[in-house]
Order: C-alpha cells, then sequence, then structure tokens
C-alpha cells in the first residue's frame, strides 16, 4: 500500500488531487455521549444552566465541520455544499446520539468534516452540562456512511449491527 500522505523522503505533505474529478460527495459520521441523571434531565427539560444545549451543540458542530482544515493538518479546504447535525435522545442508555452529515461536490471527501462536526457538538454537550456531570463520557464516534469519489460507497455495516439507529 503506499503511503500518499508521505513524500519519497518520508515528509509529510497535503495530497496533490488537482486531477481528480470533481464529483458530488457526502459523509455521516455518529458518536454519542453518556450522562448522568441529572444532566441527561437538563437536555431533555431545556433547563440546562448555560441553556439550550442541543442548539448550542447543532451550530458548534456546524461550525466544527466548516474548520476541519484549520484543525487536521492534511485535510484540504472544501466547498461545503450542507451540514446537517442532529440528536436522539436515548432515555434508557442516559445518551445524547448525535449525527453530522456533510455535503460537498469536490475532488476529496467530507469523512473528516463529518468527524469533526460531531465531535464538536458532543464537545459542546460535555461543556454545556460539566457543572452537573463530571462523569460524562464521550465515545463511539465513527464515520457511519460515505458516497462519491473512486472509493465509491461505503456503509459500516458493523457500527449498524451493534445497534446503531438512523438519526
Amino acid at each position: 500500500m503506499e503511503l500518499t500522505h508521505f513524500d519519497d523522503r518520508g515528509n509529510a505533505r497535503m495530497v496533490d488531487v488537482g486531477e481528480k474529478e470533481i464529483t458530488c460527495r457526502e459523509a455521516l459520521a455518529r458518536g454519542s455521549i453518556f450522562l448522568g441523571q441529572q444532566a441527561f434531565r437538563a437536555v431533555r427539560q431545556g433547563t440546562a444552566p448555560k441553556g439550550d444545549v442541543l442548539s448550542v451543540a447543532r451550530v458548534a458542530g456546524i461550525m466544527g465541520a466548516k474548520r476541519t482544515a484549520e484543525m487536521i493538518p492534511l485535510c484540504h479546504i472544501l466547498p461545503l455544499t450542507g451540514i446537517e447535525v442532529d440528536f436522539l435522545l436515548d432515555e434508557e442508555a442516559l445518551r445524547v446520539e448525535a449525527s453530522c452529515r456533510v455535503r460537498t461536490k469536490a475532488r476529496t471527501g467530507v469523512e473528516m468534516e463529518a468527524l469533526q462536526g460531531v465531535s464538536t457538538a458532543l464537545l459542546t454537550i460535555y461543556d454545556m452540562l460539566k457543572s452537573l456531570d463530571k462523569e460524562m463520557e464521550i465515545g463511539r464516534i465513527y464515520l457511519a456512511e460515505k458516497t462519491g469519489g473512486k472509493s465509491g460507497s461505503f456503509r459500516n455495516e458493523k457500527r449498524i449491527e451493534e445497534g446503531s439507529r438512523s438519526l
């Protein structure tokens, strides 16, 4: 396997995608944050000390996806055409499941943007609830699906079989 992010001397480089075809590309990432009962109730009822947790986390996730190239050194700056951040409250597991779907028409994919978006949304939930719950746990961040580009479509069947739900 060729290591595309290294030059012939072993130095890191950003891959030149200039010759690749512009195609419609989309990626969906998911992740979860596990909360204590008090923090979960504050999210569900909209009574967290810092305000509407999910509204702020949604905007943060969008901002995170838009700024991916600033945080991940070898990512390309992409013209994003759409970003959707959504949440599902799982009362039984005291968990908030987050998803981030990102779209572009570009020469490279948006997997990192989707992962960055969902991660930023989850970290924002943590920040907004840390006064209520010091034991929150963020986990299971993964690429759920992607379409477009040379490698085609991908669906993370392993994670779907483990009980992930569509958001």
